[in-house]
């Protein structure tokens, strides 16, 4: 299928209801369009899960392109789509990003210590994937097009030194989560109990922040308060921090329902 001028974005944005993802779905759009008239490759940013999906929902309507997503390693949160003519056999999907290492003398950064670090420089959110935190070092997936610029500008991150180099993507792995488990008793799993439970609110609170649109379940903002969450969903509150409802553990004798969540640090 070879699209013309007349392409209508619109009709493949229908189904899209969060309205601060069609400016992110309609740059998408530009780039099938690209690879459906030109046969061009074209690469997005970044994406969090919650964009993968609806980016996907949006590439499987077109049949005659392929696409594959990579994050540097499996496990990654955050990947870039490649879009690419049928015809056409990509032999390094992995040329498209780069494996930063960057090393320090102390124990006490963040994976929101290197996020801020880099953002400093002036690079978009977009340009950079998952952060992978070790002991005495973290290794960082970029878009390979910032890599030399983080390479020759970044020495610090606050106040702490740092190396940085390049490494093979195949040197990639996991890192380090490290979390709080937290076992309580709740009245329901709807997500304002669930969030008054994991960081002690009232449910005022909680509705507050969800209404607010402070709250995202599996990255997906939710601004009903009384959503269900089911096990193993990832909630992020803004200002608060990210759990997993890891377990549902049964029922007390009163009738409420045992939890355990993982808090991440």
């Amino acid at each position: 299928m070879v699209i013309g001028l007349d392409f209508n974005k619109d009709k493949y944005l229908e189904h899209i209801k969060d309205k601060n993802q069609i400016l992110n779905m309609r740059k998408l759009l530009d780039k099938i369009e690209i690879t459906l008239n030109k046969y061009q490759i074209q690469i997005t940013d970044f994406m969090d899960p919650y964009e993968i999906r609806l980016s996907k929902s949006i590439l499987n309507r077109f049949t005659d392109l392929e696409y594959c997503e990579i994050g540097g390693i499996e496990e990654a949160e955050r990947k870039i789509i490649i879009i690419y003519p049928q015809y056409i056999e990509i032999e390094d999907v992995d040329s498209f990003i780069a494996a930063l290492s960057m090393e320090w003398n102390s124990n006490n950064l963040s994976h929101r210590d290197f996020l801020g670090g880099i953002l400093n420089l002036g690079i978009n959110r977009n340009k950079v994937g998952d952060i992978l935190i070790h002991e005495g070092y973290a290794q960082v997936i970029v878009k390979r097009e910032v890599a030399d610029f983080i390479l020759t500008s970044l020495d610090r991150i606050g106040n702490q030194k740092v190396k940085v180099r390049q490494i093979p993507i195949d040197e990639l792995k996991a890192g380090q989560v490290d979390y709080i488990i937290k076992r309580t008793v709740l009245s329901s799993l709807r997500l304002d109990v669930l969030i008054s439970g994991a960081y002690n609110l009232s449910r005022n609170d909680s509705q507050s922040l969800i209404v607010a649109q402070r709250v995202k379940v599996n990255w997906e903002p939710v601004d009903k308060v009384s959503k269900e969450v089911k096990q193993g969903d990832m909630i992020s509150v803004k200002g608060y921090g990210r759990f997993i409802l890891s377990a549902i553990e049964g029922i007390s004798k009163k009738g409420r329902i045992k939890v355990e969540l993982k808090l991440l640090i």
